[in-house]
Formats: structure tokens, sequence, C-alpha cells
């Protein structure tokens, strides 16, 4: 066994009466390790989203990644995505939900501590913050990247899928958040994540926002256009430090 090895795989696990789907990374060996749950992109559970799976357990993390999309059947990710999109996304209680349960069974593996982080990235960004809110204590660390509508200004746009604008909730967050940003993201814009900022510092919660200039939205993603090396390398490294610190 070298260093850096893994294992990783599609597993299947129960989350109410049903069968879920998930994609697992985890460190070869049996030093106890701490744990991230990966909330894919709006493009889907797609290769990238393992990518981000198998860099965390190359890091020393189990890494888990539900597919938020399993109930919708069988297809290529662009296939369940454009379903996704035509139902108005998934609903935010069973994305809350299929985290909460995937922070579970993170901890019941036999490699586990008793430390379970979150990282998302644009749907998955906001899906990231809501979580830290609903769920409380249960997460130590949330990483959101890009998340898209955490700032709801048009109230029109909430919806029974969609119900709260998390802002909304922060009071509730209890665990450190770590934001990374895009200077030329259109959402979310500057404006609002100073706003978010604003009010993680009114409500005295512990974060700390990295912006990048040169950088828009999905600017991690090596497959896209919108791809910057050099940002996405040091946003990375700010990822991995933030982990340790409150992951150990």
């Amino acid at each position: 066994m070298a260093a850096g090895d893994i294992s990783a795989s599609t597993i299947r696990f129960p989350i109410g009466g049903e069968s879920a789907v998930a994609y697992l990374a985890q460190p070869a060996g049996n030093e106890k390790r701490p744990g991230v749950v990966v909330i894919h992109h709006m493009p889907g559970w797609d290769e990238w989203t393992f990518e981000v799976c198998r860099k965390l357990a190359h890091n020393g993390f189990n890494a888990i990644a539900p597919h938020l999309y399993f109930r919708l059947g069988d297809g290529s990710p662009d296939d369940m995505a454009a379903l996704a999109r035509a139902q108005g996304g998934m609903p935010d209680d069973q994305v809350v939900g299929d985290v909460a349960a995937c922070a579970k069974h993170l901890r019941s593996l036999a490699n586990a501590i008793n430390k379970v982080g979150v990282i998302g990235f644009c749907s998955g960004g906001r899906h990231t913050y809501l979580a830290g809110c609903r769920l409380g204590g249960d997460l130590d660390a949330l990483v959101d990247c890009w998340g898209g509508n955490v700032i709801v200004d048009d109230k029109s746009q909430l919806t029974e899928r969609r119900p709260v604008a998390p802002i909304d909730l922060t009071a509730s967050m209890q665990a450190p958040l770590l934001g990374i940003f895009g200077n030329e993201d259109p959402n979310p814009n500057p404006d609002q994540v100073n706003r978010t900022e604003e009010t993680l510092k009114k409500l005295g919660k512990t974060y700390e926002f990295h912006r990048y200039d040169g950088a828009g939205h999905g600017f991690f993603a090596h497959y896209r256009p919108a791809y910057r090396s050099a940002q996405a390398a040091d946003g990375w490294a700010k990822v991995l430090a933030f982990y340790r610190k409150n992951l150990g």
C-alpha cells in the first residue's frame, strides 16, 4: 500500500424506504478519517463529481457524493439534469435528508471519526448553506463553492420545492463556513456575496470568504471553458486547509 492509495466505488444504502445511490471514495488503510459529503452541481452526478471525491480521499478524507437525482430513474448526467430542471430542482427537504443520511453513513464507516464536513458546487453550494442551517450541530465544516440563490430578492421565485431563501436561515448555522467565489460570476454576483458576508458577520458566525479576480462560475472544473488553473489551485488549497483545521 502506497501513500495516497484509495478505493472508490458506487454504493447503495437506505434512505427511508428507498435504496439511495452514492459514490464513495476512501483512503486505503485503517487510519481513522473524517468525512466529507460532496453535493453535486446542477449538471448532475457526473465524472467531475467523482473526481472531487477521489481528490478528497487522496488528501485523507472519506468522501461520499449522493446522487440527488436517483429517484428520477437511470440516464446520463445530462438527461437527469434536464429532468431535474424541468421539475424545478430537487425539493430542499429531500436534499437535506439525503445529506443527513450521507453524513450518518460516513460516521458508520469502520475507519471513521465523528467529524463530517460538506462541500457543494453551484446549486450544491446553495444546498451546503441550506444544510448547514437545517442540520445545525450534525455538521462540522461547510464549504460553499459559488452557490447561487442563497439570497432571493424576488420572493416570487420561491416555490413549494424551495420555499425559503437559505440566507434567511443563517441564524441556525453552527458549523464554520468557507466560501469560494469568482468576481465575474453573475450568480452569485459580488453584491450578493458581500450581502451574505454581512449577514454572517452580523449574526456572529464563523466564516471565511475568498474572492477571485478573473474567475467566474465553476472555475474549479477543468473540463469547462470557465476553468482558471491558478485560482482553482489556490481555492483547493484553502478548502483542504479549512477541512484539516476543522475536521482533523
